[in-house]
């Protein structure tokens, strides 16, 4: 029988960007870098007591700061891999030009190289938010592999609603909804065609998890909210992929003790204890490890794919 991979990746989206999701003011200074600072650590605290390798999609521009360029060159070190997450995390990245879109997928691959002196070679969009024009970008510049299609009617639901509901409260949200197509693109590692949601020749592309059936989000959010019974259910309910892909954000290791009392009314997930999160997302790791799942990096899992899809 075929080796049953999974893999565990984080973006590592610091806090402005929850607030720009929320349509917030300005961030207060002393919750600007908890990603960095704070849950990093914890990211790599967890990964090597449960021996599982981490892919870390970063953004170019925070690692101007010496404490994110060394926090993320210590994970590089001892084998994380660090991939594209754009220069500045611009979620209206499909509406820009094609030169911004170029500067902001070459410009976040240039300053990962230069903190951990390797080019990154998967990228990840923010908000999962792709298009044709930016896989042509993609290709230009020689990725490997893209991992931000995100094939889950439940969360462009919540998402398009959630949206609605800060623009009804008289915010504005930077956050941009995909088209409904892509909930049609193939669950399973596949190269993309024109439209991106089909199969074709193009680039590898390694979906972000749902579950099997219902196609359920197999994310961070989903995890750490549902408590570790139900994390290992939603665990259970991916058994049988090929590749399972969970799916973290930094933000999954902190919570409103480490400073983040002004985005909890608006960000649920922050509400939950630390120790509940990272207690279901072991549970998550630990259900299969137990079905039988070896657990990589994601370039390690698109070299795997890219022969076969």
């Amino acid at each position: 029988m075929a080796t049953r991979l999974a893999s565990l990746s984080v973006d590592l989206d610091e806090i402005p960007s929850y607030f720009a999701i929320h349509g917030l003011g300005e961030v207060p200074a002393a919750s600007r870098h908890l990603v960095y600072d704070v849950a990093l650590a914890r990211l790599d605290e967890l990964a090597r007591a449960l021996s599982v390798p981490l892919t870390c999609f970063a953004i170019g521009a925070d690692l101007s700061r010496d404490v994110a360029a060394n926090g993320l060159r210590a994970l590089a070190v001892r084998g994380a891999e660090i991939a594209n997450h754009t220069l500045d995390h611009r979620y209206d990245l499909t509406r820009l030009g094609r030169d911004e879109i170029t500067r902001q997928i070459a410009g976040g691959a240039r300053e990962i190289a230069a903190a951990v002196g390797e080019a990154p070679v998967g990228f990840r969009a923010p908000g999962y938010t792709i298009t044709d024009e930016v896989f042509d970008v993609l290709t230009e510049l020689g990725v490997t592999y893209d991992a931000s299609v995100f094939p889950c009617p439940a969360y462009w639901a919540a998402k398009t609603t959630a949206i609605g509901l800060i623009r009804a409260r008289g915010r504005v949200s930077r956050s941009v909804v995909d088209t409904p197509r892509v909930l049609a693109a193939p669950t399973r590692p596949y190269r993309v065609g024109k439209p991106y949601w089909k199969r074709g020749g193009g680039m590898l592309e390694i979906p972000v998890q749902v579950t099997r059936g219902p196609r359920l989000p197999f994310i961070g959010t989903s995890v750490t909210l549902a408590g570790p019974a139900r994390a290992r259910w939603l665990a259970r309910a991916c058994v049988g992929e090929p590749l399972v892909n969970l799916e973290l954000h930094g933000i999954d290791l902190l919570d409103r003790a480490d400073g983040l009392d002004a985005l909890a009314p608006y960000q649920h997930d922050v509400r939950v204890p630390l120790g509940q999160k990272q207690d279901a997302i072991e549970a998550v790791i630990r259900t299969l490890k137990k079905a039988g799942y070896t657990f990589v990096t994601m370039r390690e899992a698109a070299e795997r794919f890219a022969e076969a899809a």
